[in-house]
């Protein structure tokens, strides 16, 4: 049977080979970024994007560190939940312009081009691709401004919640680009399609109340209360359940987005029924809830997934 392939394999060109491609340097030792701030704490990592005198414009290096940090929490038991936020007043304002009419020209700059690839790739894409694919929940705190790339990296993430205070814009229209970090794939399944048109093909800056009211965020709570409600949904899952329950789950619906049949799922959570319950964790929950007691699960979902994990073939940028 396949098994899950570690992020450092170099022999494709899917998320899970970007590292050499990306010269992202592999980290060990005390966790130091430069963009980003990387703090766990009660089985919750926090994710802060670290520019605040930039609203945490994103370029390349945040791009490089977040992807990195994505590979260190699925390799870490000791993180259940992923939150990710915004340090100062804003999420994050979209790409870095500090390069003005040249930032989306990428013949112009020198471009980021991989060696096995002729055409260009979105440096947002090859971040929500690796969001994709990761094994632990993920929770969008959106404190403030975020457009562009800003809000369109949420869109992998599982459950987002906004401050009051947030503005969201899918702003490409009006910079004279279109949708990247595969928007077009994801915003019309979070919204449907005829939201996702309109708040793209406008360009326009929405309040929090809107993002609500339209299915792209759960709930919209005071400033103060974003990170404590965020920690709050984040810690019922990582206090409560099985790691390799929620990394199947996890894969298991947004996989089944692209499903052209329900016996698409059917297959696949009769194979995952099947082999999870033939586990310790499985026979942990039984037993615990019979016994009317907290239940101490023991599972990794970075060693202990099923042998049909993956069950879908990586798709490669061609």
């Amino acid at each position: 049977m396949k098994r899950f392939r570690r992020l450092d394999t170099d022999a494709d060109t899917t998320a899970h080979g970007l590292r050499n491609r990306l010269s992202i340097p592999s980290r060990r030792g005390p966790v130091d970024y430069e963009t980003i701030k990387y703090e766990v704490s009660n089985r919750i990592l926090t994710i802060t994007m670290n520019r605040p005198e930039r609203l945490n414009a994103f370029n390349e290096e945040m791009r490089n560190e977040i992807v990195d940090a994505m590979d260190r929490a699925d390799a870490d038991d000791e993180v259940r939940v992923i939150i990710f936020t915004g340090e100062g007043r804003g999420f994050c304002a979209g790409a870095d312009l500090a390069r003005g009419g040249d930032t989306f020209d990428y013949e112009a700059r020198g471009g980021e081009s991989l060696p096995e690839v002729s055409q260009h790739r979105d440096g947002g894409g090859l971040l929500t691709l690796r969001l994709y694919e990761v094994n632990k929940p993920m929770i969008a705190a959106i404190n403030g401004p975020a457009v562009g790339i800003g809000v369109t990296m949420t869109l992998p993430m599982d459950i987002r919640l906004a401050s009051e205070s947030a503005k969201i814009g899918f702003v490409f229209a009006r910079r004279g680009i279109v949708m990247e970090a595969c928007s077009s794939w994801f915003l019309p399944r979070v919204v449907g399609i005829s939201r996702a048109a309109e708040w793209a093909y406008s360009g326009r800056v929405f309040p929090a109340s809107e993002a609500l009211e339209g299915g792209l965020v759960r709930e919209v709570v005071a400033d103060d209360q974003l990170l404590p409600r965020a920690r709050e949904i984040a810690s019922e899952i990582a206090e409560n359940t099985s790691a390799v329950s929620v990394a199947l789950m996890r894969h298991m619906m947004w996989k089944m987005l692209g499903a052209d049949h329900p016996m698409e799922a059917h297959k696949i959570d009769s194979r995952g029924v099947e082999a999870t319950g033939q586990m310790a964790d499985a026979k942990e929950g039984v037993a615990s809830f019979l016994e009317k007691r907290p239940a101490t699960y023991t599972l990794s979902s970075a060693t202990d997934m099923p042998d049909f994990f993956p069950w879908w073939e990586e798709r490669e940028f061609s």
